[in-house]
């Protein structure tokens, strides 16, 4: 007498979750991660050496941070460290994520790479210090600047496997482009994740630091 019992689903106990399907996606495309990590940090460190170089172009940032009130803004949050968090956070997944590398390259493809290129450029010359207080600021903030940095590249590479899903369907096995463009936003999807995780911890770990740590640090060194 033989029982006969239900095959196992191959793919059962097995199936990735979200942080793993994400890790799969960077796996499979770690050339083009690899070169965005390699241009996007290296604009950002041209633009700070440039301000080294030349103190005016930080000058000419911070003033333009004053005109528009979000130096006023920081020094008014600082007393709530959560809320700051919360600003910082709002500002990085929206104002920079979303708006500037997500939504542009949904209508254009690789626009968003383009934008934030730029905006790469432009953290560098923000970052540099003008003064020794801007070197002690800058030691807590250079992991701040890791952590948010490599969120942003990985938004980047997701705008990148959308305008390639989009331009080239067949790289993805999809049958017409616009088959390709739905495959590039579940990329963008799965990259998503452990992007806004980490400026979760980012926001976090900033708003700590600029609200502790650095006034103990600046208070230490004068």
């Amino acid at each position: 007498m033989t029982t006969d019992l239900p095959a196992a689903h191959p793919d059962r106990g097995t199936r990735p979750g979200p942080f793993g399907r994400a890790l799969r996606t960077v796996r499979d495309n770690l050339g083009a991660y690899l070169v965005v990590n390699a241009v996007m940090y290296g604009l950002s460190i041209a633009g700070f050496v440039t301000a080294l170089v030349f103190p005016e172009l930080n000058a000419a940032q911070v003033a333009s941070l004053q005109a528009d009130g979000t130096a006023d803004l920081v020094l008014s949050l600082l007393g709530n460290v959560w809320l700051f968090a919360l600003v910082i956070l709002g500002v990085n997944t929206v104002t920079v994520g979303a708006l500037s590398i997500l939504l542009p390259s949904m209508i254009v493809p690789f626009a968003g790479i383009a934008v934030f290129a730029y905006r790469a450029v432009d953290i560098g010359l923000t970052l540099a210090p003008a003064d020794r207080t801007g070197w002690v600021v800058l030691v807590p903030h250079s992991l701040t600047y890791l952590i948010e940095f490599q969120a942003y590249v990985l938004l980047v590479l997701g705008a990148y496997l959308l305008g390639r899903s989009w331009l080239r369907p067949a790289s993805v096995g999809a049958p017409n482009r616009r088959a390709g463009y739905v495959s590039g936003l579940r990329q963008i999807g799965r990259l998503s994740l452990p992007a806004l995780v980490l400026f979760v911890v980012g926001a976090v770990y900033e708003a700590f630091t600029l609200s502790y740590l650095v006034p103990v640090l600046v208070q230490a060194m004068s």
